[in-house]
């Protein structure tokens, strides 16, 4: 999942991608738009990712910050 903490009502996109023992989430499992300010513009982002079992429980999660553009 990604969220813009600049505007927040934009959708990303994300998803859930089923394991398949594979250990590669096949291209395309994901819909996304990524990072995109308004021209001139600097947003801030938060990137997160989780690792589920199959009842649901959270397993594992991280989490980044960052800003694009960086500058």
């Amino acid at each position: 999942m990604m969220r813009d903490k600049d505007a927040p009502g934009f959708q990303h996109g994300g998803g859930a991608v089923p394991y398949n023992g594979g250990g590669r989430v096949p291209e395309g499992a994901i819909s996304y738009i990524g990072p995109c300010p308004p021209a001139g513009a600097i947003h801030r982002y938060v990137w997160t990712i989780e690792a589920l079992d199959k009842t649901g429980k959270i397993l594992a999660r991280a989490t980044v910050e960052g800003r694009f553009p960086e500058r």
